[in-house]
């Protein structure tokens, strides 16, 4: 696929990665890309490639390799990424030094949690970058465990202000890019003139009817193109005889190298087995494992261990490795003794045993083999790797499950007694039930749980289960397998293992863990919220009872869950299980009560004692309690870009979808509007990760933006598709925003009498209902819809009844909606000091619509009783509808102006061209703000207020910041 530093038909990923490291290397910021394609697609081509011209322009590269061999080992990939940079650690403060040695295993204890580690990274990152930009590599981030994908998503995040790009690649169905950050490229199959191109280049000897056949039976796959090719007889490749009917492609892309496995001799084969399973830093799989088999296999202890070189020190096998194809030297000799003791002490059936005499003669003959068979090769550093991913899974599918077992053994047998993997390849080469390494395999699971790693100690604990010998056990640790996998975001996982357990009784004294699994699957994965409603009420009780087991403070979870079901469905029964248990639970768990069960009577001061509570809680129980602190700062809308930081680097994607629920939310509500297709984007994503009630909802968010442009056609689409799943799940929070937001169209086309109607069913005059917790949302748009009917009288009981709540106590955002709705009811002789008054309600600038829709209606106010200023305040509405794209409310400022004498005209050239996140940019920059200030109010880097600028002026045509004002005024 590369020719001259060219790959064949990647242009435009060739032009985005040239891009990407340009803009570091010059100092314009880092990026971050996932590229996303199928296997044999190209996507490690590229990424070489990627290094290649890094290097070349002066980029210190780190790289890490996924491998399933290596999927369950907490915070392995990081490890591969970060081993370089070690020696710079010092630099970093004592406690992010620490964290990190923690989550790397290089000290004992406990990393604070996922984003302290993803912190630390990200401090030493930036201290290498000092020196030099860097470029961070991630290959089959799909086998990455899940830790380490948590940090390099929090990493992704982070690369603006840093000379550092990062590039990773995956499988469509990977699913460590969970929660990922970065919208993925896709790497497409080859187009046929490309596939052509290739073909020709790597093939020139096919005959043309045979190029022909290859480039269909290929699809454009670039593996295929070039691989196909070596599997057929010499006359197909002549055209002297047709082709087979059937080529082997497809999933089957694998059998392309099953021929030439075959064809090993029975060391190669073992020696490629060894690699595949090892595991390991290097492309493909590590070199780590030929030296252990060929040099430090075996109960005999050596001065360096197959997994010092493996994971710790991967310079410490090039050497080796390299010195069984060049011959002489120290390192020959080495390794011929070390071979001569494998052979005499280690495993029967190792490749050590099958080497003939001498032994330097015999491990050159196999690399020979390797090498000659175009399976695997060994690179500029001597480390041994596979030709593509695939003939590492190739490898371990056609190998039998005895060979399998004791390739294992052979892996365990190299590895020191406390290393982990030592551990895993011990499970994998167990064939009956072994009660001593089911304890084992339990105990390091839990370990690596509390070392954040939840996903991967799920897996050691279903390993435990497997082991087991008597069914209690079995089911005990199924059970924690089940809630670690529900902890780390693993659903589908977590519906299999709770499957499994329901086959069979479980032990009473794990009941409230069991309940936990199953309504973490009902709720978001079948959107059924009955099991809520019968099992977490009793795990409450059980864990309430005098002298329980805590279950790693278990309670407040199950608290949360229960309080998420009673917010999605207003079930009596959830809600007076949650108050009984009040007194059991932390002040944050009782905040969170307050905020969502009747806010109107119990969420006064609520924000402040938010504030409070964050800033006083522990890193512990910041990482215990995230989905309590999102969830009630999503209540008084206080998600913001602080709250959410703060939880970045938690639990994949349990607390990611969170985040991003919360995100776009928060979009909605401060008129980041052009965020809005990332919530379709978002629902995509959780519908294949199985999150279905996540999916729902990210709809639901998607509806408020349409419903905030007057947009009917998107709003009735999305209603058709979510309203009858939240009607048959009893999801009143669902069906009643929906009902809130066919009002809000309604009142953008002047449909005032249909938006009451819609309006009071949801909240009736003077009402503020219990069973609508976010009450706030259409306060103002009662009124609104209220005064343009004639109701002043209705208008004004809904307004006394928020004074009487003390409404504005809860959030700024519930006193801005508050003073908004008192000044469109108030009468003409307070009316406009009203209207100021809401203009100075504290961070009254960050509700970006509704603060244009008080304008509107203040505009017009003005101008029907001949005020002058009434221009200037119209024209400020009509320009923040135009950056939210909200046509309808648009015109309607439109014809304001107009019935006040003024033209306007649709918005055209370069104001029409400004995106709404460059339009606030522009208007703050033309009030002579700094690029830091802007920065400071819009939460963005100076570096990213710069390059927003940097498009604007040549879409305004101008060149200055000084004609920011006039070209914004002219358009």
């Amino acid at each position: 696929m590369v020719s001259d530093g060219y790959l064949v038909g990647r242009q435009r990923e060739m032009a985005l990665l040239s891009r990407a490291l340009d803009d570091a290397r010059t100092g314009a910021g880092g990026s971050a890309t996932l590229l996303r394609g199928g296997a044999g697609i190209g996507k490690t081509a590229l990424l070489e490639w990627a290094q290649t011209r890094a290097r070349e322009a002066g980029f210190a590269v780190l790289r890490a390799v996924g491998a399933e061999a290596e999927a369950e080992l907490a915070f392995g990939a990081l490890h591969q990424v970060l081993w370089p940079l070690l020696k710079c650690s010092e630099a970093l403060p004592p406690r992010q030094r620490e964290a990190l040695e923690c989550a790397l295993g290089l000290r004992d204890g406990l990393p604070p949690n996922g984003f302290t580690v993803g912190a630390s990274a990200l401090t030493l990152l930036a201290e290498a970058a000092r020196r030099q930009p860097l470029l961070l590599v991630v290959d089959d981030l799909h086998w990455v465990d899940s830790s380490s994908a948590t940090v390099f998503a929090f990493l992704h995040r982070r690369t603006a202000d840093l000379p550092l790009v990062i590039v990773s690649a995956t499988r469509p169905d990977g699913a460590a890019s969970e929660g990922w950050p970065t919208h993925p490229v896709d790497v497409g199959a080859l187009a046929p003139k490309d596939a052509g191109a290739l073909l020709r280049q790597r093939h020139p000897e096919l005959a043309a009817s045979t190029v022909g056949r290859v480039i269909q039976e290929a699809a454009g796959n670039p593996l295929a193109l070039v691989e196909l090719p070596r599997q057929l007889h010499e006359d197909h490749l002549k055209g002297i005889v047709p082709l087979p009917e059937r080529l082997p492609l497809g999933r089957r892309l694998e059998g392309l190298f099953t021929g030439r496995l075959r064809s090993l001799s029975a060391p190669a084969a073992r020696t490629l087995l060894l690699t595949a399973l090892g595991g390991g830093p290097a492309a493909g799989d590590a070199g780590a494992w030929w030296y252990g088999a060929v040099g430090a296999v075996g109960p005999v202890g050596t001065t360096q261990s197959a997994g010092a070189a493996g994971a710790s020190a991967p310079a410490g096998t090039a050497g080796l490795v390299g010195s069984a194809r060049t011959g002489g030297g120290t390192a020959t000799a080495e390794s011929a003794e070390t071979v001569g003791t494998a052979a005499t002490a280690g495993p029967t059936g190792t490749i050590a045993a099958a080497l003939t005499e001498p032994p330097e003669t015999a491990a050159e003959a196999v690399l020979d083999e390797i090498e000659a068979s175009g399976l695997a090769r060994l690179d500029a550093s001597g480390r041994l790797v596979f030709r593509h991913p695939l003939v590492r899974s190739a490898v371990i599918s056609t190998a039998r499950g005895p060979e399998r077992r004791e390739a294992h053994r052979i892996l365990a047998a190299a590895l020191a007694a406390d290393d982990p993997r030592r551990l895993v390849h011990e499970a994998s080469s167990a064939l009956v039930p072994d009660e001593g390494l089911a304890a084992r395999l339990q105990e390091a699971g839990r370990r690596i749980a509390r070392r954040g790693g939840d996903a991967e100690g799920a897996l050691l604990l279903d390993r435990a289960a497997a082991l087991s010998t008597d069914p209690a056990s079995r089911a005990r640790r199924l059970t924690w397998a089940a809630v670690m996998a529900a902890r780390s975001g693993r659903l589908a996982y977590t519906a299999r293992l709770v499957e499994e357990l329901r086959r069979a009784p479980v032990p009473s004294d794990i009941a409230p863990l069991f309940a936990y699994a199953v309504v973490y699957v009902d709720q978001g994965h079948r959107m059924d919220f009955e099991s809520s409603f019968t099992l977490l009420p009793e795990a409450l009780d059980a864990l309430s009872a005098p002298g329980a087991e805590s279950f790693g403070g278990l309670a407040e979870q199950v608290f949360f869950k229960l309080l998420l079901a009673a917010t999605y469905t207003d079930d009596a029964r959830a809600w007076r299980a949650l108050e009984a248990h009040l007194g059991n639970v932390s002040p944050m768990a009782r905040l969170c009560h307050r905020a969502w069960s009747d806010p109107a009577r119990t969420a006064r001061g609520a924000s402040e004692e938010l504030r409070a509570l964050a800033e006083g809680m522990s890193e512990e129980q910041e990482a215990g309690g995230a989905w309590l602190l999102l969830w009630t700062a999503s209540a008084v809308d206080l998600a913001d870009g602080d709250m959410w930081r703060r939880f970045t680097g938690h639990h994949a994607y349990a607390t990611q979808g969170s985040i991003a629920k919360a995100r776009c939310y928060q979009d909605f509500l401060r008129g980041r509007w052009d965020a809005a297709d990332d919530c379709l984007r978002e629902a995509e994503a959780a519908e294949e990760l199985g999150y279905h009630c996540n999916a729902l909802l990210f709809r639901q968010y998607y509806a408020h933006f349409a419903a905030g442009r007057g947009d009917e056609e998107g709003l009735r689409e999305i209603e058709r598709r979510i309203g009858p799943v939240a009607q048959r799940a009893r999801l009143r929070f669902v069906t009643d925003h929906l009902t809130h937001l066919r009002a809000l169209v309604a009142l953008a086309h002047g449909r005032h009498e249909d938006a009451y109607c819609d309006l009071s069913s949801l909240t009736p005059p003077g009402v503020l209902p219990r069973g609508l917790p976010w009450f706030h949302l259409p306060f103002f748009d009662f009124v609104d819809a209220a005064v343009h009917t004639g109701r002043r009288q209705e208008a004004q009981a809904h307004i006394a009844a928020g004074r009487a709540a003390r409404m504005a106590e809860i959030s700024a955002h519930h006193a801005f909606l508050l003073a908004a709705a008192t000044a469109l009811a108030a009468a003409d002789e307070e009316a406009d000091a009203r209207y100021r008054d809401a203009y100075a309600v504290p961070g009254a600038e960050q509700w970006v619509f509704e603060l244009a829709r008080l304008r509107l209606a203040h505009g017009s106010w003005l101008r029907r009783h001949r005020r002058g200023e009434a221009h200037d305040v119209l024209r400020e509405a009509l320009r923040a509808f135009r950056g939210l794209r909200a046509g309808p409310w648009e015109e309607l400022c439109a014809r304001e102006l107009r019935a006040a004498g003024h033209q306007v005209g649709t918005a055209t050239g370069g104001y029409a061209l400004l995106t709404g996140q460059e339009l606030r940019i522009a208007e703050l920059a033309a009030t002579g703000l700094t690029n830091k200030d802007i920065g400071t109010r819009l939460r963005l880097s100076p570096r990213t207020v710069a390059a927003h600028l940097y498009k604007i002026f040549p879409k305004l045509g101008i060149t200055s910041r000084a004609a920011l004002a006039q070209a914004l005024r002219r358009d």
